[in-house]
């Protein structure tokens, strides 16, 4: 092999070697993350990580890949620039899970309007639990969406691809951004996400079923898993109901299957948002 070809051939598998090393560090620092969401969604303004501790925890982190990365003799140039794409990665995944509160938990309170909700779809080209080990039943409800848990089948199905859920949070908040989630095709058990929502609309629903327009969206299959949209409009007041509505999916005829729907927002005392 010529000495080029040998050389590109060595940093191609000294890159794939680094990735491999840092993938235990990235999948801990997620789960942490998503058990941090877990405990904020119950208790959080005692167990959300406030300025110092968050440089606290992203500075553990980078120590972390320091070491394994020196423990495996890489360059320091090398070295500096991994460390750099982890800062980043730390700062959007703090940003994602800790600094933006989750008022669509069912652990804390929140539920579905059933009789403002489209109903469950269980009809054909649909498997049950019993048929495939990740395939999602028929029966799974919309509160499916109020879950922590992003595993292939565990979400809420409605027929075609038009569909809306009304979920009525613990308490009245100003909403600032909405998280939508969905399973890649690398974990579909069909290689394909068809089925995942496209196009959606949110609005603040009042106790009177007024709504407010709170933004149009579009979720990327080709993107991150969850991805985070933030409100496109100054709210006059605060809601208490939150409606999702889906207008287009990826393709699928059949049905629509939502994962998980996050709400972010703060309270205000006296019901109205000040900017």
């Amino acid at each position: 092999m010529p000495a080029r070809q040998l050389n590109t051939y060595q940093k191609e598998r000294g890159g794939l070697r680094l990735l491999f090393l840092l993938l235990p560090i990235l999948f801990t620092l997620v789960y942490w993350c998503g058990s941090m969401t877990w405990l904020k969604g119950a208790l959080w303004e005692m167990s959300r990580p406030h300025g110092a501790e968050q440089e606290l925890l992203g500075g553990s982190v980078l120590q972390i890949v320091r070491e394994v990365l020196k423990d495996h003799d890489v360059q320091e140039e090398q070295t500096e620039e991994i460390l750099q794409l982890t800062e980043v990665a730390i700062k959007k995944v703090l940003e994602n899970y800790v600094l933006m509160p989750d008022w669509a938990l069912e652990a804390i309170g929140a539920t579905i309007d059933e009789e403002r909700t489209s109903k469950s779809y269980g009809g054909e080209g649909m498997m049950t639990w019993q048929l495939s080990l990740f395939a999602f039943s028929s029966a799974n409800p919309p509160a499916t969406i109020l879950q922590p848990s992003i595993t292939p089948g565990n979400c809420w199905p409605f027929q075609g691809s038009q569909g809306h859920v009304v979920i009525r949070l613990p308490e009245h908040i100003c909403p600032t951004a909405f998280t939508v989630w969905h399973i890649s095709k690398a974990v579909s058990p069909s290689g394909e996400v068809s089925s995942a929502p496209r196009e959606f609309t949110v609005f603040g629903v009042d106790e009177a079923m007024a709504e407010t327009l709170l933004g149009t969206f579009t979720y990327d299959v080709h993107k991150e898993i969850a991805q985070t949209f933030h409100v496109q409009k100054e709210l006059p007041r605060t809601f208490r109901y939150i409606k999702f509505q889906v207008q287009s999916n990826w393709g699928n005829p059949k049905y629509t299957c939502v994962y998980r729907v996050q709400v972010h927002g703060m309270t205000a005392s006296d019901n109205t948002c000040r900017p």
